[in-house]
């Protein structure tokens, strides 16, 4: 079971990474817009997986960050899949809702071990940190949001390394590659417009 979890999750949100890294160096919006909707979509189907592996794991702050986002990106799916303004209420409930989960899996994490005390809690840090910040870069367009992705990507291919989970380590590797394809396109691309 344990190898059936690393696979379906690896490789949904392999899948996910690909198709965001293609999206970035597609000049036809609406094809950008199509291959990120496949990409969400793909990312919420592999959730599972991941939340069963880290919490089997005792990793909440990991597992809070997978579960938390869930409405982040249904959110986020909606509106690619409608075209719709964003509605800020609904916006500021899921991001109440993502911190909610957030606060739970970092507070049980400090009430089990009795504060930061391992590796594995910092690479969780690690992860969150990458997660929120570069999603929140990533929506305004801002490079930076790749490289705080980067970091998610290293943080938690060690911590399925440390773990004995080689399948989601190598899976968090090949997404660094095209975290850092997606990296330098959208360089090129935002520098290619400042000439323009």
């Amino acid at each position: 079971m344990d190898v059936f979890l690393q696979l379906w999750g690896g490789l949904f949100y392999l899948v996910n990474k690909i198709l965001f890294a293609i999206a970035e160096v597609q000049r036809s919006s609406q094809r950008q817009r199509r291959l990120k909707i496949v990409g969400w979509s793909i990312y919420i189907l592999g959730v599972p997986p991941w939340v069963m592996i880290l919490v089997g794991h005792d990793n909440w702050i990991a597992a809070s960050i997978e579960t938390g986002g869930i409405p982040a990106m249904a959110f986020g799916l909606y509106v690619l899949i409608k075209q719709d303004v964003v509605h800020s209420f609904y916006d500021r409930l899921t991001s109440l809702i993502t911190y909610c989960f957030i606060i739970l899996g970092v507070g049980y994490s400090f009430y089990e071990y009795g504060g930061i005390t391992s590796i594995n809690q910092w690479l969780e840090l690690g992860v969150m940190v990458g997660f929120l910040l570069g999603g929140y870069l990533l929506a305004k367009a801002r490079i930076g949001g790749w490289l705080c992705f980067a970091v998610m990507n290293l943080s938690m291919g060690t911590l399925m390394l440390i773990q004995g989970k080689p399948i989601l380590a190598i899976q968090q590797t090949a997404s660094l590659c095209f975290v850092l394809f997606g990296l330098v396109s959208m360089y090129r691309n935002q520098k290619v417009q400042a000439v323009a």
